[in-house]
């Protein structure tokens, strides 16, 4: 087989590199461990069945729960061990937190420390394993308060509260039928297709775009009871198509799998919806903001687009807890700005009676 021309995400990382002559190193490191984490869980993830490793975490006993409230996934369990396993070595991290734990990960006494933090979803959509559809991983990485680096003490939650702006990277894995890895430094988005002959991720999505407008859009239609007014109106705009009011027409999409939804808009445009809504008003959304949010909308604002919670950008939210959760919409960068205008704009009252609607039973 022929050399490949193609650039490694290693020789990518060096020409990063370059750019910022006073680099030791560190972080190019830090980003191939996480990329040899996600080669391992993609390995997990291809056998499937035939690996043993499908179905819930403790099996017939109903399944372990994390801290989210949520049953675990064989995997889930595996993919977070791989992620810690394989970077608590290096030297790079002052520790890192994850959705299945609910304490951030201390680097083990034995091992150096450094200055980055990671956080990380490690699967991604894993309530899809079992029906063999697209999952991925999620991570960011932020620098380690100055303390924290000088002292080498233990990190704590509160050294993980900085807003989206401060990431020097995010990206995500995708396991589908090829795998993936997305990847942001804060220089635009690239993206890297593993090569199963070498077991190297290879450049084949340079400089990723998203187009600024769209006629695609993803949400659970079936929380469309608990929306707030601005998502029933949008929604209901694009349902209305040609003879609506955005004059033309939309298609729906929702796999139940962030990282997918997020690579689809990368690469051919589309809004991703999982707005705040009145389903439990304990929780201010679903997703996670440190490792799902934050990550997902640093990468569509490198790409062109844009992340929102409908009231604010995604990324100057100021994190106060771990594991918070908050709205997140997100993509072509025209749709998104729409979806705030309506959130910015009073609401209007409605009746739900259908008999006073506009176009009730006694419209003259």
């Amino acid at each position: 087989m022929p050399l490949s021309k193609r650039t490694t995400l290693t020789q990518f990382l060096i020409e990063e590199r370059r750019r910022f002559p006073d680099a030791r190193g560190d972080f190019n490191a830090l980003i191939l461990d996480v990329a040899l984490a996600c080669k391992a869980i993609a390995r997990a993830v291809a056998f499937g069945e035939l690996g043993g490793v499908l179905g819930n975490q403790n099996g017939d006993n109903g399944g372990s729960v994390n801290v989210q409230g949520e049953t675990q996934k064989k995997l889930d369990v595996l993919s977070n061990d791989l992620f810690t396993r394989l970077n608590e070595w290096g030297g790079h991290l002052a520790g890192m937190a994850s959705e299945e734990m609910d304490l951030p990960y201390q680097i083990p006494a034995k091992q150096p420390r450094g200055k980055y933090l990671l956080v990380f979803d490690p699967l991604d959509g894993s309530s899809n394993i079992d029906v063999n559809v697209s999952v991925g991983s999620i991570f960011s990485i932020l620098r380690a308060p100055e303390d924290v680096v000088k002292s080498g003490r233990d990190v704590t939650d509160a050294d993980f509260f900085q807003p989206g702006t401060r990431q020097v990277a995010a990206g995500y894995a995708l396991y589908g039928p090829t795998t993936m890895l997305v990847l942001t430094v804060g220089n635009g988005v690239n993206g890297f297709t593993l090569d199963p002959n070498l077991g190297e991720f290879m450049l084949t999505h340079p400089k990723m775009q998203i187009p600024a407008d769209t006629q695609e859009f993803a949400i659970n239609a079936s929380n469309s009871r608990f929306w707030e007014a601005p998502i029933k109106r949008y929604v209901d705009e694009c349902m209305a198509g040609k003879t609506g009011a955005r004059g033309k027409d939309f298609n729906m999409r929702w796999i139940a799998s962030m990282v997918a939804e997020a690579h689809r808009i990368l690469m051919r445009g589309g809004v991703f919806m999982y707005p705040k809504d009145t389903k439990d008003p304990t929780k201010p959304g679903r997703l996670r903001l440190l490792y799902e949010a934050n990550p997902v909308g640093f990468i569509m604002e490198q790409a062109g687009g844009r992340a929102s919670t409908g009231r604010q950008p995604m990324l100057t939210v100021q994190p106060t807890s771990l594991h918070q959760r908050i709205g997140l919409i997100f993509g072509s960068k025209n749709e998104v700005e729409r979806i705030e205008r309506y959130h910015a704009e009073p609401a209007k009252v409605q009746d739900d009676n259908p008999l006073f609607h506009e176009r009730g039973l006694f419209r003259v």
